[in-house]
């Protein structure tokens, strides 16, 4: 199933931040707040590529953390709050 079709049908909730974090030897995609893992995959990139998208459609922030869990980058999708324009 392709990822886009894969959050369409699944994963229209609005808002939750996206965290791509380790799982054993996997990687998994957990929305903030969330009990499970949305999805456990293969590869950081995997992970990275769904997180990505659901973050987009919910306009949100995806945080990519490393494998000992430290922070390793972030993306916001919605309202920036360190986005100002004047």
């Amino acid at each position: 199933m392709q990822i886009d079709a894969f959050i369409t049908l699944k994963y229209k909730i609005m808002g939750k931040d996206q965290h791509v974090v380790p799982n054993g030897d996997k990687w998994a995609v957990k929305g903030a707040g969330n009990e499970k893992y949305t999805k456990i995959v293969d590869t950081q990139k995997q992970a990275i590529d769904i997180a990505r998208e659901i973050a987009k459609n919910q306009q949100s922030e995806l945080v990519i953390h490393k494998k000992d869990g430290t922070i390793r980058d972030k993306d916001s999708f919605g309202n920036d709050p360190r986005n100002i324009k004047g």
